[in-house]
């Protein structure tokens, strides 16, 4: 990736030109966003008693609603909400500011609030695992902030001192992971949307003084250098979007682990209340002991640690996932009998449950411990089932180095060695499968790293040269959305059906791969055992050394040069990790002798253009002085995303609004009872929702009818109470502020995923203006269209070919040097599941690029730099959630009374049912009330 030896005048040249990027790069940045401050969003969690207090922050510890709230809602006799109804509140509510520069300022939230600055905030609930138990549904709510002011100072009516914006934290069923996005409703001043994990910490619990205090341990305050201090970073395990607390090993020497409920925004260090036996006998011999956590794990509700040859977990406290406390008491120790060397992640849930492999050696050597974990309880098995893994591949003496589980086939790779005592030890993938008890070889790993003689890839077909350097695989990894498998170790081979392998040549030989992270939508970073750190772009060859490099330098200085408190000279990764498609590093740093921890991404993007210029510049001879001029690879200049469909029947989004009630007091400001009158409305905003899961539909098919049904027709008389001071409460409840959204508009970006079934399509068009020529100061020239056809490209990669088809279709724009391609998904009717809405989705993807952006291609916003030319767009085939058959009963009432010109006389009277048992009034006196169906029902899906 470099040119090998010295070279000093044109290293010179080469720092000089990395200086000079650097400045011209922040310095445009300057020129472009000098009058946009820097501000960012601040949430905490408070509980009702903390809301107005400054500097006080809570841990979602409760899970229940608390009491009615009879006391406020009864004053309320000239609003439309119904005295008969009991309205609960959450725990907690979310208290938002913001700061700027770094710096909070109470002035700066007091100017926003005057400019007409409101916050929104967006909170996601995460699905939950078990869908046999709760219903799957991807619901969100959107709520507008309600500003406080601080109950600390007192102000008169004209002054506005400390504030706050507050709005409810709602909490649902089954769902434990909350994701929140606060944003600005455009007035005042710029700030980015951001995102916070906002999660349930089941692993607390209410002490008697009080205060909270861990389940699973004791809390440890004092930082001590020696924990992470040149101590080998390691990887972060969990179930993607399902886990609401990390854990994370790797302590030397103590039985400690870093726990979090924020991603790391915050973490705790714990000292774990387990046993530490030590059993050490002829089947499972131990060399030494240790009290380190090397294995940690972490799912829905349950947490997993190895320690030595010791197996633990402990099931956290979520009333809302289990309905009761099935909470462990303690660690609970498994596999007691076995000497376990290592556990393995499954990173997706799937049929209800989550996973978790734990590798065996001694007696148990062959076998893979397959761990199920659902609603909190574990089970293990011995797979395979009747035999060995070395009996079942006719080998006396083997060992399983790693294990993947493909879930969707039921199938467990194993990566196995094979002692032979004539040869060298060699490896194998092999596969079983689950339900048939079938073990095939996949693949023998060659010997020797191959010789890919220059070239970026090299396919494995057995007739390459080979360089002195051996094989030593060290363990796997398989994205289920793309097929791709990764056998990794002192190389990188890759293949898309578990059979033919692809040689990464760009890895050193002289390195190895201590674990891969991924970022499931087409990105892949590699930690090395000296700590290097590595990118690779899924569908394509070329990888770049992030740490250490020339670009890393450059981005460093340049954030020593802003005093920024994410870098000091000295520091360590603790672990490297990917979060909402972005790479971040949890970090040790050392500062005048005090140490801390800290959340940093990792700017892939400045890296990867900072590398770009160093070789590839051109000095001209112009009249008397050198020009200085850099070639840009990129092929296009501009590429947006146009047409794209509203997203909603694609994403199986539900959406609903809620704004808090209007004050009556000229400040505007809310009180404590506004802020719980506005939890009631939520809350109940919610209950009608969950409510409405039923199978038939209301007569309007939307959720919230029945809650105004009978008051719509006094809005008004409401609304002019309120206006003129009359009402007998202090705040005015607007009916229109509590809805479901159903015309989302898309957002200029692909959505998150997308779910089709049964010959659905989903379409867009990518919008790409060509580069003529080099980076140089000349005007551009108007390409032909031939010229312009042979510069830009679109290339499309299928995961399942079978399953997914995509049309591609391309129109020249001559005059503005572009082409615009039409991009159509479509489902072939042929990899669906006869299931329920939700359940057993296929994951699949489809990689949209253009041909030579990528690693090139950068896009400069206000949130830094975006990577182009590359679209990973993953798909979900299967019933999507929210789909339902439901009994359309408005419409067969009316049509029986047309048909049958008879009334239906109710013997209970319900108003959201049809009379199936009535007494027709003509044939009454005849005999006994007779049971009849309606002859005729209009199904209604949504």
């Amino acid at each position: 990736m470099y040119p090998a030896g010295p070279a000093w005048p044109r290293l010179r040249i080469l720092r000089a030109l990395w200086a000079l990027l650097a400045v011209l790069f922040a310095s445009w940045r300057l020129w472009a966003f000098q009058d946009i401050q820097e501000c960012t969003w601040q949430v905490v969690l408070n509980k009702f008693e903390t809301v107005g207090k400054s500097g006080v922050s809570d841990r979602f510890f409760h899970q229940q609603p608390v009491a009615t709230l009879d006391s406020v809602f009864s004053p309320l006799v000239d609003a439309p909400t119904d005295q008969g109804e009991k309205y609960l509140s959450f725990p907690y509510y979310l208290k938002i500011n913001y700061s700027c520069n770094g710096e909070s300022s109470e002035a700066q939230v007091r100017k926003g609030h005057l400019t007409g600055l409101k916050p929104v905030v967006l909170v996601t609930f995460q699905s939950p695992v078990n869908f046999h138990h709760w219903k799957i549904e991807q619901l969100q709510i959107q709520m507008e902030a309600a500003p406080f002011r601080s109950e600390e100072q007192q102000c008169t009516a004209e002054q506005v001192c400390v504030m706050n914006w507050y709005t409810p934290m709602p909490i649902k069923n089954g769902s434990v992971l909350m994701r929140v996005d606060v944003s600005s409703n455009g007035l005042g001043p710029f700030i980015p949307t951001k995102r916070f994990q906002v999660n349930i910490n089941g692993f607390l619990q209410r002490q008697q003084d009080n205060t909270l205090h861990f389940t699973v341990g004791n809390e440890i305050f004092n930082l001590i250098p020696r924990y992470f201090m040149n101590v080998p970073s390691r990887p972060l395990w969990y179930t993607v979007d399902q886990a609401p607390v990390l854990i994370l090993g790797g302590i030397p020497e103590e039985k400690s682990v870093l726990l979090t409920d924020t991603s790391f925004k915050d973490s705790f260090l714990v000292e774990l209340n387990i046993d530490s036996c030590w059993v050490g006998s002829f089947y499972c011999p131990q060399a030494i002991f240790t009290a380190t956590i090397y294995d940690a794990i972490a799912t829905e509700s349950t947490l997993f640690i190895r320690q030595n040859q010791l197996v633990y977990y402990f099931t956290g406290t979520y009333l809302t996932l289990h309905e009761s406390n099935h909470g462990s008491g303690s660690w609970v120790r498994v596999l007691a009998n076995e000497c376990i060397k290592s556990l393995c992640p499954v990173h997706f849930h799937s049929n209800g449950s989550e996973y978790v492999m734990a590798l065996t050696s001694g007696k148990r050597e062959g076998y893979v411990h397959f761990g199920t974990i659902t609603d909190g309880h574990v089970s293990f098995q011995v797979l395979p089932k009747h035999r060995s893994v070395c009996e079942g591949i006719q080998v006396f003496n083997c060992s399983i180095i790693w294990a993947v589980f493909i879930a969707g086939d039921y199938i467990l790779l194993m990566l196995v060695e094979l002692q032979d005592p004539t040869t060298r030890n060699y490896f194998q993938v092999v596969s079983y499968d689950l339900v048939s008890d079938n073990l095939v070889i996949l693949y023998t790993i060659p010997e020797f790293i191959p010789d890919a003689r220059g070239l970026e890839f090299l396919m494995i077909l057995g007739t390459e040269s080979y360089t002195n350097f051996t094989m030593v695989p060290k363990g796997m990894f398989y994205n289920p959305y793309n097929n791709l498998l990764f056998i990794w170790g002192n190389f990188l081979l890759q293949s898309y059906n578990n059979e033919n392998f692809i040689y990464l040549a760009d890895f050193p030989k002289d390195q190895s791969i201590k674990y891969l992270v991924n970022s499931f939508h087409g990105e892949t970073a590699i930690v090395t055992e000296t700590e290097e750190i590595w990118y690779l772009l899924e569908g394509s060859y070329r990888m770049y050394r992030l740490f250490p490099s020339k670009a890393w330098e450059v981005h460093v200085s340049l954030q020593v040069m802003q005093q920024s408190s994410f870098y000091t000279h000295i520091e360590t990764m603790v672990t490297l990790f990917y979060e909402d498609h972005q790479l971040y590093q949890l970090v040790y740093l050392m500062n005048d002798g005090q140490g801390r921890l800290v959340k940093r991404l990792v700017p892939v993007e400045q890296l990867l253009m900072y590398q770009q210029p160093g070789s590839h510049y051109l000095l001209e001879q112009r009249g008397n002085h050198l020009t200085l001029s850099f070639t840009d690879f990129c092929p296009f200049t501009v590429m947006r995303l146009r047409d794209l469909p509203n997203p909603q029947i694609y994403t199986r989004q539900e959406r609903y609004r809620a704004r808090p009630p209007r004050v009556l007091e000229p400040s505007g400001f809310h009180d404590q009872n506004s802020l719980a009158v506005y939890q009631g409305l939520v809350y109940y905003l919610l209950f009608l929702h969950s409510k409405y899961h039923k199978p038939y539909a209301d007569p309007v098919h939307d959720s919230t009818w029945r809650w105004w049904k009978n008051k719509k027709v006094d809005q008004d008389y409401y609304f002019y109470l309120a206006s003129n001071l009359q009402s007998a409460s202090n705040v005015y409840i607007d009916m229109a502020s509590y809805e479901k959204i159903y015309d989302l508009k898309a957002e200029h970006e692909l959505p998150e995923r997308i779910y089709l079934d049964k010959g659905t399509s989903y379409g867009f068009s990518i919008f790409v203006t060509v580069r003529g020529h080099s980076l140089e100061f000349q005007p551009e020239r108007v390409l032909t269209t031939l010229e312009l056809r042979s510069k830009v490209d679109l290339g499309v990669v299928l995961a399942d070919a079978d399953c997914i088809e995509v049309v591609v279709d391309q129109k020249v724009l001559i005059n503005r040097n572009s082409v615009l391609f039409w991009v159509t998904l479509r489902d072939k009717r042929s990899c669906f599941d006869q299931g329920l809405s939700g359940h057993h989705l296929m994951k699949t993807s489809v990689l949209v690029k253009v041909v030579g952006a990528v690693g090139h291609c950068f896009q400069n916003t206000h949130r830094g730099l975006h990577m182009q030319g590359n679209l990973m767009i993953p798909l979900l085939i299967g019933c999507p959630p929210g789909k339902r058959l439901a009994f359309d009963i408005t419409y067969t009432v009316e049509y029986n009374r047309l048909q049958n010109k008879h009334y239906f006389d109710c013997v209970h009277v319900d108003p959201e049912m049809p009379c199936f048992l009535f007494r027709d009034k003509l044939t009454a006196s005849s005999g006994p009330p007779r049971t009849q169906r309606p002859q005729t029902t209009q199904p209604s899906t949504s």
